[in-house]
């Protein structure tokens, strides 16, 4: 397994990591432990997950059951910001919440610390300077080592940056946000900004919901129990005529090489700088060979521009 620094801090990271959105959720606890085991024996260090996965704290609850002292081997990733009631009291990034959402993420993950704090989403309402030096006292407590943030426009990541330099805080080291061959928006103002300032790219939904999986087929009946088939509104968002052009005619490419769609899209995306690590769920141990396997084709120039021209539609 290829360990990566994450951008320019010195958090060392797998190069594809386990997102552990479905623990809690899609797979219950037995099912969540063979995924977790499984990660560990391939070299897996990078587990993400966050407060709200799981119905609202499940995910990290089981993964503080299974963990245990396996818990030392990981990067040990999870986010705040998002709703975790239903009357807008946990949810954002004032102090005062996040105060109280770490220490009942600490809990739930039964450990002492957590490696990347990530601020889920961001907080209109609250000055990103308070939320900021909220987090600097968490890594100055040692509750936190680092953090980051996720789904963060790339004026507000600077705003961040900023805020954080001349206030002498410790900044972000990371931007987690949706990245794929299908789905490029990124490139024209997040990514620029991450090599800018120095932060580390964790994208997620790097196989646009399965359509990057080679799985489909237009005009044909979708897989019974896969995402695209059972949620309406990822199929209206990836199914389109111009992605499936594209999932299409990659599909022709990779596989006049000998390669697989799922090869593609990890690589490509581990070309990508400043790709860290490419963050995917599992819910069998055997996704996540896959997974490992995909990400070691390393592409040439020559391969990476064949496959911009055709990505462009």
């Amino acid at each position: 397994m290829e360990i990566r620094n994450l951008g320019q801090s010195g958090l060392r990271v797998s190069a594809i990591g386990l997102g552990c959105n479905n623990f809690g959720g899609r797979i219950d606890e037995a099912a969540t432990r063979a995924v977790i085991h499984k990660a560990l024996d391939l070299g897996i260090t990078l587990f993400d997950t966050a407060d709200t996965y799981g119905e609202r704290g499940g995910s990290e609850t089981l993964m503080g059951r299974i963990l245990g002292d396996d818990r030392k081997r990981i990067v040990l990733a999870t986010k705040f910001g998002m709703p975790m009631d239903d009357v807008g009291v946990k949810v954002g990034g004032a102090r005062r919440y996040i105060m109280q959402a770490v220490e009942d993420s600490l809990r739930r993950l039964q450990t002492d610390w957590i490696d990347l704090y990530q601020m889920h989403q961001p907080d209109p309402l609250t000055p990103i300077e308070e939320t900021l030096r909220a987090l600097d006292d968490l890594i100055r407590q040692g509750k936190v080592r680092y953090v980051g943030c996720s789904n963060f426009p790339a004026w507000q990541m600077v705003e961040a940056q900023w805020t954080a330099r001349s206030a002498g805080l410790n900044p972000f080291v990371s931007c987690q946000d949706e990245y794929s061959l299908i789905f490029r928006k990124p490139e024209t103002d997040l990514i620029p900004a991450a090599r800018k300032y120095g932060l580390g790219l964790l994208p997620y939904f790097p196989l646009a919901s399965g359509l990057l999986t080679g799985k489909y087929r237009r005009n044909s009946p979708l897989p019974q129990g896969t995402r695209l088939a059972n949620t309406q509104r990822l199929a209206d968002r990836y199914l389109t005529e111009r992605n499936w052009t594209i999932a299409e005619r990659l599909g022709d490419w990779v596989e006049a090489r000998g390669h697989r769609m799922l090869e593609l899209a990890f690589s490509w995306l581990l070309a990508q700088q400043p790709v860290a690590s490419v963050i995917a769920g599992a819910t069998r141990p055997a996704q996540l060979e896959e997974n490992v396997k995909a990400g070691s084709w390393k592409l040439t120039a020559e391969e990476l521009a064949e496959i911009d021209a055709i990505a462009a539609g």
